[in-house]
């Protein structure tokens, strides 16, 4: 390999068959833009220096990537890939080898990259082959099997078109030969565009060797053309996630219906079943369940818990042997300990449950903090919010709280305390004790006025 590798990432086109008006490299593939794919695996390369070249849409593609250490360079005439790769001409290490890399190509393999530019002295080419070549630029070689040119699919005579095999854009170069090709391209062709891949043919004149690196894995080069592309190259990705996964120990359903958008690291004999989105970082112990539908983020489930179908959990840590859903919902700072129970159309909050708690039907916990042994009856609700400012209630162990019962924070429920059925709970609830509120009439009170922003 190179010594000094420089990185040149294509990003600058609108993506006029994506029918958007986002630009193309900021469409989602598995929950990251295509270019992040491509930065990412550029940066396995260890280049010494990154430049991706921008243009529609203005700032907004640098702007999507400001964590990244890249050089941005502004394309603003999009008038071909000579014309782009010329922008980053005066940025290149002229002791360096570039590799020229699109932004629209989001399942790329690193490997296959680092074996061009371990070939290439002059300059190299990635290849491959395709069944339906149509639109591609063919790769003419001479009857030694030298490569002598690239031809654009519309610049091609009929013999050019039956080539099946064609460039993918990907080319590793010299970068002292690159700046002198780059400054003798010419427009003269179909397009009217200046083609990086005439430079192939200054090579052959010149009597250098152009070294191909051939891919078998079709779609590790494909682009993202249009929302068609797009979907076909999301399952694609998908699938081989999924397959992963299996070789890991898990059990899927149907490796067709799984959306992996960020990491997933699973345990041992780990079960999931159909149409379940994982976004972010999420973590499935052993022997972890998930049902049909579920929508997990950034999330730890514990050893040997089950979540039902059509649960969604954000941001939120579960212990071991708990159960959740169907239908539940755990939002950002809810943390369950272990063998806690989050039924049916249940939502917490920014709340913990304590060990062997249970909150199982149609209930709100928000801005809670519940103890062992706690049983909260159907129809509960923590009124944490006045309309201005929110506050906590507390629930201490072995508490029953009875169905349909409001507890308006902020408000300690004791020790052992029990909660009769129906009431509006506004002052702390002594411990040990039957706490009931019944009001037998309706009342109003003038001149009152809601609380203001502390």
């Amino acid at each position: 390999m190179p010594t000094k590798v420089n990185i040149v990432i294509l990003a600058a086109g609108k993506g006029t068959r994506m029918q958007s008006l986002t630009p193309k490299v900021l469409h989602c593939l598995a929950g990251k833009p295509l270019l992040q794919h491509v930065i990412e695996a550029a940066k396995a390369l260890s280049p010494s220096k990154m430049i991706v070249i921008y243009g529609y849409g203005g700032d907004a593609v640098p702007n999507a990537f400001t964590q990244e250490d890249i050089i941005w360079v502004e394309q603003k005439e999009q008038l071909g890939t000579g014309h782009a790769v010329l922008q980053a001409s005066p940025k290149l290490d002229d002791d360096g080898t570039t590799l020229i890399l699109l932004g629209d190509v989001p399942l790329l393999n690193a490997s296959s990259c680092l074996a061009l530019l371990n070939k290439t002295k002059s300059i190299g080419l990635l290849t491959v082959n395709k069944e339906n070549p149509t639109g591609y630029g063919r790769v003419i070689r001479d009857a030694q099997g030298h490569i002598v040119s690239i031809v654009e699919h519309k610049d091609a005579t009929e013999a050019q078109k039956k080539v099946t095999e064609v460039n993918t854009g990907i080319i590793a170069v010299n970068n002292g030969k690159l700046k002198k090709w780059l400054s003798q391209l010419s427009n003269d062709n179909a397009q009217g565009e200046y083609y990086l891949t005439d430079i192939i043919a200054m090579a052959v004149n010149e009597g250098l060797s152009v070294e191909a690196e051939v891919t078998h894995d079709e779609s590790s080069v494909a682009g993202v053309n249009s929302k068609a592309d797009l979907a076909g190259l999301e399952r694609v990705y998908q699938l081989a996630y999924a397959t992963k996964l299996m070789e890991a120990g898990a059990t899927i359903a149907d490796p067709f219906r799984i959306d992996v958008r960020g990491e997933l690291a699973i345990g041992k004999d780990v079960e999931i079943d159909v149409g379940c989105v994982f976004e972010g970082h999420v973590i499935l112990a052993d022997q972890v369940k998930i049902g049909p539908y579920c929508v997990i983020k950034d999330s730890v489930i514990g050893r040997a818990t089950t979540v039902a179908a059509f649960t969604h959990i954000d941001q939120a840590k579960v212990a071991a042997d708990c159960k959740l859903g169907p239908y539940a919902r755990l939002r950002p700072g809810a943390e369950l300990a272990d063998s806690a129970h989050v039924g049916n159309f249940v939502e917490i909050k920014n709340s913990q449950i304590g060990v062997n708690s249970k909150v199982n039907h149609l209930s709100y916990v928000g801005d809670a903090t519940i103890g062992q042994n706690v049983n909260i009856g159907a129809g509960t609700i923590t009124c944490n919010y006045d309309g201005v400012n929110k506050y906590r209630t507390v629930i201490e162990d072995n508490v029953f709280i009875g169905s349909d019962t409001q507890l308006v924070a902020p408000v300690v429920i004791g020790e052992g305390a029990t909660i009769a059925a129906g009431s509006t709970i506004t002052k702390n609830a002594p411990a040990g004790q039957l706490t009931f509120c019944r009001a037998k009439d309706q009342k109003s009170i003038p001149n009152w006025k809601r609380p203001v922003k502390k």
